[in-house]
């Protein structure tokens, strides 16, 4: 991690993310919906709030993730729907969530298209998991998560594809898979 990427204040981050566009990616081929949150809590070192779902679920049991999950047909929104599941999973008021954007959507193996909804929180806001759906809740500051340099790519074959998935560590957690995705692709844009 370079100095520059330790000192990315929350503005120069809010500036980048708005001026600079997202990568071209892939089009979508999933056509069930979802979203999740990705949500920066605005810390003097501001920082991204993850979760580790329960390990009684039936699909990504244990892995870390952010607040999300599938589009109901009450959602007016992509957003809406990120920011309900996000008031579910975590007691995050949508009232105090200020959106910033969204990136483009990514397919999931379990058959969504997931777009991940990028929203500033006030510090100070207590969390509380529901505990059907999320095991543990953490933050990593913004600019680690953001280090391209934290992530190793990795060449992996599913489906006769060959697919590259980028996995990190963050004191005992490791992120992988569509959150690690996610996580660098946002990193990609800011640090263009």
């Amino acid at each position: 991690m370079s100095q520059a990427d330790s000192r990315l204040t929350l503005d120069e981050f809010i500036t980048r993310f708005q001026l600079q566009l997202p990568g071209i990616y892939e089009p979508s081929h999933n056509q069930r919906q979802a979203a999740v949150l990705i949500p920066i809590i605005c810390h003097p070192i501001p920082t991204v709030l993850l979760t580790r779902r329960a390990a009684s679920l039936r699909q990504h049991a244990g892995q870390v993730a952010f607040p999300g999950g599938s589009a109901d047909p009450g959602d007016v929104s992509l957003a809406a729907t990120a920011l309900r599941e996000a008031r579910e999973e975590v007691s995050i008021p949508g009232s105090a969530v200020r959106i910033l954007g969204q990136l483009p959507p990514v397919d999931s193996n379990s058959g969504f298209q997931v777009t991940p909804i990028v929203g500033l929180l006030e510090s100070g806001i207590p969390f509380s998991a529901s505990r059907d759906e999320v095991e543990d809740m953490f933050e990593i500051p913004l600019h680690l998560a953001l280090a391209l340099a934290s992530y190793t790519p990795l060449q992996i074959r599913r489906r006769a594809q060959s697919l590259r998935v980028y996995f990190s560590w963050y004191q005992s957690h490791m992120v992988w898979g569509m959150t690690a995705q996610i996580l660098y692709r946002l990193g990609e844009q800011i640090h263009r």
